[in-house]
């Protein structure tokens, strides 16, 4: 497959994985990459040391290009955004933040910039500056979150720009990147279906929890603050709930919060940690291979787009 996507990353599949904290790290990301798409190592959290070996573990897992991506709240993100361009590697994506501050350092290193955008002044604002793509990312979408639809982004931010726009959010198959590709995105981001692969090293129960969800066990919590962010439901956010209806102090509400991210991959506690879902859950039927993963969604892209083009003769 050709798209700008393709031909800005040198990839054969415009198809990148989504970056998820604790999740996302070289093993999953070089599982993509050798795939055909393009994977990303995910820093949020992390320090700059694990940062640098994760990259240089990637590169002893695959040749092809692969990605980071930059939590631009991390207090660290300046550390970490020298060791990348130190690495020079194939791309960044960066979000929480404004990433334009660091277009000129990554861009003087060879690194392609794209930003991860809610809204469209912030697509205009990032191209207008020299992201070489950028990824609206929907609602829908696992983790951090903003307040517009995939679609509705879409709809919106493509006629916007003149580069590459990698829709995002709630997109699982092939139908959902044919979708995409018809409204003029050049490419897709899945996060929570390569969440649910082998090479993806989290925890079984947490992989499970995504592969045995329904369309509607994801909650959003945070509404009102700078942490909005969409998961799995279980007794944290159940406990979370019953403390806002008590008008619980913030600091009561961040305790909660405290290292929930990790406990679900890292050490399989589906309950009281988060397990960052987007909402398209129930075509994740199986934990499978980020090739087959890859395969199945291209294949049924190009069924969508074959039944698409019947109904238009």
């Amino acid at each position: 497959m050709k798209t700008k996507l393709t031909e800005l990353l040198k990839i054969e599949y415009p198809i990148i994985q989504g970056a998820m904290a604790w999740v996302s790290e070289s093993e999953l990301a070089a599982a993509v990459s050798e795939a055909g798409g393009a994977g990303i190592i995910g820093t949020g959290g992390r320090s700059a040391s694990w940062v640098f070996e994760e990259i240089r573990k990637a590169r002893t897992l695959t040749n092809k290009p692969f990605g980071m991506n930059v939590m631009l709240m991390d207090r660290n993100k300046d550390e970490i955004v020298d060791i990348i361009c130190s690495e020079k590697v194939s791309f960044v994506t960066m979000g929480a933040g404004n990433p334009v501050l660091y277009f000129e350092k990554l861009k003087s290193a060879g690194i392609k910039v794209i930003p991860v955008v809610s809204n469209v002044k912030q697509a205009k604002s990032v191209c207008e500056k020299g992201a070489d793509a950028i990824v609206a990312e929907g609602m829908e979408s696992g983790g951090h979150i903003g307040t517009l639809t995939t679609m509705a982004l879409l709809t919106q931010v493509i006629p916007e720009v003149n580069i590459p726009v990698i829709a995002a959010g709630g997109i699982s198959d092939g139908r959902g990147f044919a979708a995409a590709v018809v409204m003029g995105a050049a490419g897709i981001q899945m996060g929570t279906r390569f969440y649910a692969s082998r090479e993806c090293r989290a925890h079984i129960n947490a992989k499970n929890a995504i592969v045995n969800a329904v369309d509607t066990d994801t909650i959003v919590t945070g509404y009102g603050t700078a942490h909005v962010v969409r998961g799995l439901k279980n007794k944290m956010t159940d406990k979370y709930f019953e403390m806002v209806s008590r008008h619980a102090a913030e600091d009561e509400l961040n305790e909660l919060f405290m290292g929930t991210a990790r406990k679900a991959p890292d050490f399989g506690d589906i309950e009281w940690g988060y397990v960052h879902a987007g909402q398209s859950l129930t075509v994740i039927k199986s934990i499978e291979s980020c090739r087959d993963i890859i395969t199945s969604t291209t294949r049924e892209a190009k069924e969508a787009f074959s039944r698409t083009k019947n109904c238009f003769e």
